[in-house]
């Protein structure tokens, strides 16, 4: 008999997730932005899921972004910080970041911004005092992964955030192996954006979701209606949404 030992690559969907999710594929299956009735009902749904992931990490439902997943979240954070704060031209990232995060900052790097890859130590760390040394008054985001998805090593992001703020930056992180299983608390931190992922945590694929303090200024991927505050401009996956927030829920 085989036995599943992958858990950090993808998790199986949680029953009570599935059981939550179906309604929103055949019976509720309304548009969230449609005014009638069905369309109440899908974007109820979607406040909810919306108030279930904020308090995993004690912020404001209207800070919650949806999105396809952990990627598209390191983009919509590292882009658009960037893209909107063109007089800074400075990105600070680590060695051992997502390929997400890697290839979104090499991207940059073709688009003329220069990023600077910080080192680790032999267990996987960073150094505050080599953050410290490196960011200054032109960074725009430094950005850190929260868990090693290949080491788990657990990064002190709390501390990264203050050191960012100290240089006028903002402070993005890569949460997406850490949501759900250590405790991330925006409100008493000064993390500015968080990205995480519903298949890491027994939620369906496909869905994810991008922290955004309201303070912070983010140039969209794409353009569209007005949906997710206007960065996120698609038609609402309702059951996905529905599936992130009970994963969610399962979790704590």
């Amino acid at each position: 008999m085989a036995v599943y030992f992958d858990n950090s690559a993808t998790t199986k969907v949680d029953e009570e997730v599935l059981a939550a999710m179906l309604p929103y594929f055949t019976e509720k299956y309304g548009n969230a932005s449609s005014p009638h009735s069905w369309g109440a009902e899908a974007f109820a749904a979607v406040v909810k899921a919306r108030k279930q992931t904020a308090d995993l990490l004690n912020i404001s439902s209207r800070e919650i972004v949806f999105t396809s997943g952990g990627t598209e979240s390191d983009n919509m954070a590292i882009q658009g910080a960037a893209f909107a704060n063109k007089g800074k031209r400075k990105i600070i990232t680590s060695v051992i970041e997502h390929p997400a995060v890697l290839n979104t900052c090499n991207f940059l790097q073709h688009e003329g911004f220069n990023v600077t890859y910080l080192p680790v130590d032999e267990h996987g760390f960073v150094s505050e005092e080599d953050l410290k040394n490196t960011v200054d008054k032109d960074t725009s985001l430094v950005t850190i992964m929260a868990a090693s998805n290949e080491i788990g090593t657990i990064q002190n992001i709390g501390a990264f955030a203050e050191i960012s703020h100290d240089a006028g930056a903002l402070f993005h992180t890569d949460a997406v192996q850490a949501a759900g299983k250590i405790p991330l608390d925006l409100k008493r931190s000064e993390i500015d954006m968080v990205s995480i992922s519903a298949h890491k945590i027994h939620g369906p694929k496909g869905i994810g979701a991008l922290a955004v303090k309201e303070n912070v200024k983010l140039r969209p991927l794409m353009y569209g209606g007005g949906h997710e505050r206007g960065f996120r401009p698609s038609t609402e996956n309702v059951p996905g949404i529905v599936g992130l927030g009970k994963a969610v829920e399962v979790t704590q």
